[in-house]
């Protein structure tokens, strides 16, 4: 029998996760979905809707973990790609089959759905609580430098009893290296059959590679990379590499470990059962990363095998890319501390997003002598012998804007209009932080003109 229906309210606050300042979407399920982007301090990439469904890469969509689509389809597709959970919750004599966030049964459950997003905009958090269990499951995106696509998974167990959880996680929908966007959306049938899952044994590293690049030509083309998935934390997990026994663990029905699959979609689930004592949790991760070679994978094998504390090393890592990803942005001068703290945020993301366009100034606002002079020479021979003393006469490094006086005060029109291009593209990567400020354009002429005045 159907629970009855409760209207839901979705809200935003900040919370507090792990000592770090999330926003909060609660209920998020009662509004359409939408899209959202995790960044990294490197070149990571991920778009993801909402409702889960998502697109991962490193550099470019080259390089995707996940097939690279558009935003209407990576939605629809939320059910067959990227993280997916079922649970086999045991109850007295009775077991409930629970799937995280998927319509398959949501409407005979008494469930809350929430998203959180840390403020540095490289975290993002699904929540969703079964609420007449006391359980709460989540699960995190998070990225790493040097280990890849970090998936945490939480699960807590809040009530007044110990369960025993027989849980199916993973993600689905991998792609092997080397299919590129246009292939994929031209293709994807075809680039199913040349697909090949395999698990290496001794470290249980899912290892998803094409069995041969797909060219229209009658040459040989070796697939000589791959994109890796495995995991730590896991409880004597079973392995699948593909979604094909997801309905028998629906079901109930016993499921069998794959080594080597053909033909089929890649995926990484680790099938473990749990006991969750009352009022406490249990967490394993999930990673993945792209386009890795030979040599690549044998560092990757030795080291999972020889490593005491990866886990660590792992949120180590992340934490670095946090402050360097929040460093990045206050070289942007894109921190703020006031009493509107939604603002703060929006300020934040603004100024993030325009250094992700534009970059960073190497020493602030400094201009090197050399590669000015350089930049002269280049752009026009004739302008560069004419004013060569005024060139060489310049100290070593020099501020944007003193640059701009001097060229002023030099009364050559050429040599003002070819170094005012320099200092144009900074100054408009200087006022497209400032108006994330709230400062208008207006305001920074002014003060430009004040200070040559």
């Amino acid at each position: 029998m159907n629970k009855p229906a409760i209207e839901k309210k979705s809200e935003l606050a900040f919370e507090e996760l792990v000592n770090e300042t999330f926003l909060k979407i609660s209920n998020h399920d009662v509004l359409r979905p939408f899209f959202m982007s995790i960044l990294s301090d490197s070149d990571h990439w991920m778009f993801i809707s909402s409702n889960g469904g998502l697109t991962a890469g490193r550099k470019n969509a080259e390089f995707a973990l996940f097939p690279y689509y558009t935003d209407d389809k990576i939605t629809e597709l939320a059910e067959i790609t990227g993280s997916k959970t079922i649970l086999r919750v045991r109850h007295e004599n009775d077991v409930l089959v629970w799937e995280p966030f998927s319509i398959r049964n949501q409407a005979n459950l008494a469930i809350e759905r929430n998203i959180y997003k840390s403020v540095i905009n490289n975290k993002l958090v699904f929540e969703e609580k079964l609420l007449d269990f006391n359980l709460v499951f989540r699960y995190c995106w998070a990225n790493s430098s040097r280990f890849g696509f970090v998936k945490t998974t939480t699960i807590t167990n809040n009530s007044e009893k110990n369960l025993t959880i027989e849980v199916l996680d993973g993600i689905q929908n991998i792609l092997p290296y080397g299919v590129g966007s246009d292939l994929q959306r031209a293709s994807s049938n075809l680039v199913d059959a040349y697909k090949r899952n395999e698990l290496e044994p001794t470290t249980n590293l899912g290892i998803f590679a094409l069995s041969a690049i797909i060219v229209d030509k009658a040459e040989p083309s070796e697939a000589l990379k791959a994109n890796v998935v495995w995991s730590v934390g896991v409880v004597n997990p079973t392995y699948l590499l593909s979604s094909l026994q997801l309905d028998k663990f629906r079901k109930g029905l016993s499921i069998n470990q794959e080594f080597d699959i053909k033909g089929e979609k890649g995926a990484y689930f680790v099938h473990q059962t749990l006991v969750i004592e009352a009022k406490n949790a249990h967490s394993w991760k999930i990673i993945a990363d792209v386009n890795k070679n030979h040599s690549q994978l044998i560092e990757l094998i030795s080291e999972l095998k020889s490593a005491q504390n990866i886990a660590e090393q792992i949120e180590e890592d992340i934490h670095i890319g946090t402050q360097n990803l929040e460093k990045l942005v206050s070289l942007a001068d894109g921190l703020q501390l006031t009493n509107d703290k939604l603002q703060d945020c929006r300020s934040y993301s603004n100024v993030l997003f325009n250094i992700m366009r534009g970059g960073i100034f190497d020493n602030n606002y400094e201009i090197q002598k050399n590669d000015f002079v350089k930049y002269i020479q280049k752009a026009n021979k004739e302008v560069f012998v004419q004013y060569k003393d005024v060139l060489n006469n310049l100290p070593t490094t020099i501020s944007y804007t003193e640059l701009q006086l001097q060229l002023l005060q030099s009364n050559q029109p050429d040599l003002i209009r070819l170094g005012w291009s320099i200092c144009r593209s900074n100054l408009a990567a200087d006022t497209a932080t400032q108006a994330a400020h709230g400062i208008s354009f207006l305001s920074i002429s002014k003060t430009r003109l004040a200070e040559r005045s």
